[in-house]
């Protein structure tokens, strides 16, 4: 049996200490960008009765040490069985400090995963690595199985083996598709025509939702509720994204289907987070980012 680890951040200094907090300020931007459709925002909880967004950024802050020790395990090795299972031990024990912070609520268990693996992508190359490089070596110890991994299946598993979607585990594996072929071009692109921050990153969200087969929409509507909201994210984006008038109410009209059904797209909110984390590390981010505040669009 895999021993057990205990988090210990204090050899993660300068760059290598930067990427964890690079981490948690992009879970910390996730969950402030308002408003987002059936997910925490500042303005509501979604469609969610156990969080809020104090829930979600005291949850981001208890992972700092775990991201920390991803990096710490991961520079100067190249991916391998060892590293898959050593950065998979860490994640469990940042879970097990997510949950004391959260009292027992999961808020970012999917994150930690994705997060987790792309941090210590990150910290195997060089600063100012491209994002798909980055993605890339990610997907690779993803790809290492995890042998101590508990054998008790989760809400994601389940879901997997029911509709035959690969979820989080499959985005992984494949060098994370969604985030370098739909979500950075789309924010980058947003950013060239002069969008601001926070609408550029509301369209991203919004073409995320388009494209992933959402394990969270799946577990808690089925089909109805992933095809729902796939349909009204691509009326958003073709009213001209969230910075419209139209696309704004168009915004509204998903969140209010997704209050509904009490669904949310919580995977495409992990991939969000990852595309902030990445754009971060590649330095493409550099504009604030305007706030994730109330109001309506500036036309």
């Amino acid at each position: 049996m895999m021993k057990e680890l205990t988090i210990v951040a204090g050899k993660v200094t300068g760059d290598r200490r930067e990427l964890a907090m690079l981490a948690v300020q992009s879970l910390i931007e996730e969950a402030e960008l308002t408003p987002k459709p059936g997910l925490v925002d500042r303005e509501s909880s979604g469609a969610h009765t156990d969080l809020d967004i104090d829930l979600m950024l005291r949850s981001a802050h208890s992972l700092t040490d775990a991201f920390a020790a991803m990096v710490d395990a991961a520079v100067g090795k190249r991916p391998d069985q060892e590293l898959r299972e050593e950065l998979a031990q860490i994640g469990r024990e940042g879970e097990r400090a997510m949950f004391q912070a959260t009292g027992g609520t999961n808020t970012h268990k999917g994150a930690i995963w994705a997060l987790g693996l792309l941090v210590a992508g990150a910290a195997i190359h060089e600063r100012g690595a491209a994002p798909e490089q980055i993605a890339m070596t990610a997907g690779t110890i993803a790809r290492y199985r995890d042998r101590w991994a508990p054998v008790a299946e989760t809400n994601g598993s389940q879901v997997c083996r029911r509709y035959g979607v690969t979820g989080a585990v499959g985005e992984a594996q494949n060098g994370f598709p969604h985030v370098i072929d739909v979500a950075l071009p789309t924010l980058h692109k947003a950013r060239q025509r002069g969008m601001s921050e926070r609408y550029a990153r509301l369209d991203t969200l919004v073409s995320l939702i388009v494209r992933v087969e959402d394990t969270c929409l799946l577990h808690r509507g089925g089909i109805e509720a992933l095809t729902m909201a796939q349909t009204g994210a691509r009326e958003i984006l073709a009213q001209g994204g969230a910075s419209t008038a139209a696309g704004w109410e168009a915004l509204k009209r998903l969140d209010v289907k997704l209050l509904e059904r009490r669904a949310s797209p919580g995977g495409s909110a992990d991939l969000l987070a990852a595309t902030l984390f990445l754009d971060r590390v590649s330095g493409r981010n550099i504009r604030p980012t305007g706030g994730g505040g109330n109001g309506n669009p500036v036309l």
